[in-house]
């Protein structure tokens, strides 16, 4: 997480799509990445999605959200979007990659999103403006 103004932390927390198909899996492995990576704090869209308050006041809290959707269904969005919740956002198919039920993602798309995902992270700039 990056540094923020008055010795504050930036809060970054990150969502993945959590569907059965590849790009889900790509999706929710770059999060992990992300989160290994010390970039973010991969939280809860189940948990926003069942409309537990105290997840869903985290999320309002957090500097940034960044939420990595898998397919055009944009489910991820859908949950944030009905919160009101401001995000960051990125769906995995946007960047070239078809979705395929019973297939394996490899590396080389989850390092992808995940680049994207850090580009994305570093426009956001600061906390404090």
């Amino acid at each position: 997480m990056a540094d923020c103004c008055n010795d504050k932390e930036r809060i970054v927390l990150l969502y993945a799509c959590s569907g059965g198909a590849n790009v889900a899996e790509i999706s929710d492995k770059a999060v992990r990445e992300l989160m290994f990576a010390g970039e973010g704090t991969m939280w809860c869209l189940a948990g926003l999605g069942a409309n537990i308050e105290a997840m869903v006041q985290t999320a309002r809290d957090a500097d940034v959200n960044l939420v990595i959707d898998g397919c055009p269904m944009e489910c991820a969005k859908k949950i944030f979007d009905r919160h009101g919740i401001e995000y960051a956002y990125l769906k995995v198919t946007d960047l070239g990659i078809e979705k395929v039920k019973g297939v394996r993602c490899t590396q080389e798309q989850v390092d992808e999103v995940a680049a994207k995902a850090r580009e994305m992270l570093a426009g956001l700039g600061k906390c404090c403006g």
